[in-house]
């Protein structure tokens, strides 16, 4: 099948603010991770598109680098309104034909998890949310998704869109090989004009500080009347 999986660069969730370094959305990941399993039989092409500044170059090349076969980059000012990316990524869409259309099923940054179901409604295509497993059975895609109660097994009929959990696999650190045949793979550049967004971020800023936890020592009877009374006494929750 021919996939197409909608990446994002987003802060570190591990540094600070002002750190301003930027990684491959984790959820993104994991859904080019699946698409290259998929397809490593048949040998199908994984492509990859973004929406996101100048600066996201770095980014494209590491998924190129895990095996992707090409990539599209939408330029635009860094977005984070779900609503404007579903819409440059609809467009995008439909001028091109694919399988099965893959995104994170959120990103580290909003953790808005709006876009692709956005995209799935502008493109009129089935779709399945928070998936943790994907097969291949003939023309259908078999969807593995994580419910409020359980899991779900879903077949959906090709083409379709499917946001992917980052519990659904570990995605490969690509090797020399793969950073070095990187440089060589194809990124398509389109200069693209971000919609009015309907969300505006304010202001962004690191978590604040937590004072450090307590350690309990002793016999068990003593950590237990300890805690009690800490909870009791200081945290005034019993």
């Amino acid at each position: 099948m021919k996939f197409c999986v909608c990446i994002k660069q987003v802060p570190d969730v591990q540094a600070t603010v002002q750190t301003g370094r930027m990684v491959l959305n984790a959820y993104d990941a994991s859904a080019v991770e699946e698409a290259l399993v998929l397809n490593e039989p048949t040998g199908d092409p994984v492509d990859l598109v973004l929406v996101g500044g100048p600066g996201a170059t770095e980014t494209i090349r590491k998924a190129l680098a895990m095996g992707a076969t090409g990539a599209t980059h939408l330029v635009t000012e860094d977005a984070t309104d779900s609503h404007a990316v579903a819409l440059l990524l609809s467009d995008h869409f439909s001028q091109a034909d694919y399988d099965v259309i893959l995104t994170g099923k959120q990103s580290q940054d909003s953790d808005a998890g709006l876009a692709g179901s956005m995209l799935a409604a502008r493109l009129n295509l089935p779709y399945a949310t928070n998936a943790v497993g994907l097969a291949i059975e003939g023309e259908k895609l078999i969807v593995t998704r994580q419910g409020d109660v359980g899991q779900e097994v879903i077949a959906l009929e090709t083409p379709c869109v499917v946001t992917c959990s980052n519990d659904m696999n570990n995605p490969r650190i690509p090797a020399l090989k793969g950073i070095m045949a990187a440089k060589r793979k194809p990124i398509t550049t389109v200069e693209a004009t971000l919609p009015e967004p309907r969300t505006v971020v304010g202001a962004t800023m690191d978590p604040p500080s937590r004072e450090p936890g307590v350690k309990l020592e002793g016999e068990p009877e003593e950590m237990v009347a300890d805690l009690v009374r800490r909870l009791d006494a200081e945290a005034g929750v019993i």
